[in-house]
């Protein structure tokens, strides 16, 4: 095989490995804010589309952004959660305010960031990534059932193909290996989505009705509006990916035997800022490193850039096709529900990783651990509990991720920061 072809191959597997996670990431939040077929085919396409122009943004190195490795760029699960809570309070447009400003927020900071990563250890940003797993537990539930609110929720049908899809997803994961064993979630998916074209639960309409070409536009869902909690929200949001990318930059780094320097990760977070802002803009999701992608060239031992850019390259055409962004859409909700409970607890899992290497370091970091994820689970389950609280203060306590994540923030200060201040 020729390295063209063999390149092009190459990508192709890149693209499969993160697009299970490229498209749920619009399918959940689309369907939880009610947007009718041809906005989530929208939705998705324009996803796609700016995962491979982030991924581009990133590999592409010049005096300005792009940390130059051959990193992969996706939509971040730890979006989901906050966007659905702000789409439900707020609305849809005062999501994409709150992105565009945590996009800028990333880019000015990108300069100083590594001297804030000692406000975000892995005591605190393991909290949070497990705090959002936790919080998305229910969202994979319903979605068994069939969706909230369904005529058919809990059917015989719909629990069937939940457990099923999750079934094969797991057997999928304990028994292949390599690049299969990476895409587990995708196959399962589609072959959950089979077994409920049989069953006949698909509609093919959105298929039918999609363009095979359109257009991408900004603020295809109107002008972004700009909220103080949404804002604090989804700034929080794009720090902990940040602190997420910054593993990934080292282990790509030491995978090809280049030292990370500060200005490489400067350049990288400034990517990654643009990356989001330009989410905003044109209605799409706050970006990150995909881990997958480094899992998947450990696999195969190639770790060219030359591979990325085709991969990218593919995202971005792939976003201009609707119709294959219609396909997506077509996934029932219960199909959707067991891969994401798949999804959502290995986001669970890698915060429980995140913490397990800390917790035994001291007691603190267990009290630090226990606050905050009993205060952001608490307030999430009964956010009504600081109502009688002014407005201006109800911004921190509203959401359970924003409190959970200031709880952690703050607690790390008071144990693990300002005791090291009296020592010296």
């Amino acid at each position: 095989m020729n390295s063209a072809l063999k390149n092009t191959a190459l990508g192709i597997q890149h693209v499969l490995a993160m697009y299970a996670g490229a498209i749920l990431v619009p399918l959940i939040v689309g369907g939880a804010l009610g947007l009718t077929s041809e906005q989530l085919t929208y939705l998705v396409a324009i996803d796609i589309l700016m995962c491979g122009v982030a991924t581009i943004l990133q590999v592409v190195s010049n005096r300005f952004f792009g940390i130059g490795l051959p990193v992969v760029l996706g939509c971040t699960f730890t979006a989901v959660g906050p966007m659905i809570a702000i789409g439900g309070e707020y609305g849809i447009t005062s999501i994409y305010g709150a992105i565009i400003v945590s996009g800028l927020v990333v880019i000015i900071i990108s300069g100083f960031f590594g001297k804030l990563v000692k406000f975000f250890p892995p005591v605190v940003t393991g909290s949070v990534v497990t705090i959002i797993g936790i919080t998305l537990i229910p969202v994979a539930i319903n979605n068994m059932g069939g969706g909230q609110g369904a005529a058919d929720f809990g059917s015989k049908s719909n629990i069937l193909l939940a457990f099923g899809t999750l079934l094969f997803i797991v057997l999928l994961y304990r028994f292949s290996t390599g690049f299969i064993k990476a895409i587990s979630i995708l196959i399962g998916i589609v072959g959950g989505t089979i077994v409920a074209a049989f069953m006949g639960k698909v509609d093919l309409t959105p298929v039918r009705e999609s363009d095979f070409f359109h257009m991408i536009q900004p603020f295809y869902f109107g002008t972004p509006t700009f909220e103080i909690s949404p804002i604090i929200t989804m700034t929080l949001v794009a720090i902990v990916s940040l602190v997420e990318s910054t593993g990934v930059y080292f282990a790509l780094g030491d995978m090809l035997g280049k030292k990370i320097e500060k200005e490489d990760l400067t350049k990288g977070y400034r990517a990654e800022g643009i990356a989001v802002l330009l989410g905003g803009i044109f209605n799409s999701f706050p970006y990150t490193t995909f881990s997958q992608n480094v899992g998947l060239m450990q696999i195969s031992g190639v770790k060219t850039k030359t591979v990325i850019y085709i991969t990218g390259a593919m995202l971005i055409v792939l976003g201009f096709i609707p119709k294959i962004a219609a396909l997506t859409t077509i996934i029932p909700e219960s199909v959707l529900g067991g891969a994401m409970i798949a999804m959502f607890g290995m986001i669970v899992a890698q915060g429980i990783k995140m913490l397990s290497k800390v917790v035994s370091d001291s007691e603190d970091n267990s009290m630090i651990i226990a606050c905050s994820i009993g205060i952001g689970l608490g307030v999430t389950v009964v956010p009504e509990l600081f109502d009688v609280l002014p407005s201006s203060m109800k911004i921190l306590t509203s959401n359970g991720i924003v409190a959970g994540s200031m709880t952690a923030i703050i607690l790390n200060i008071i144990f693990n920061m300002i005791p090291r201040k009296i020592k010296s």
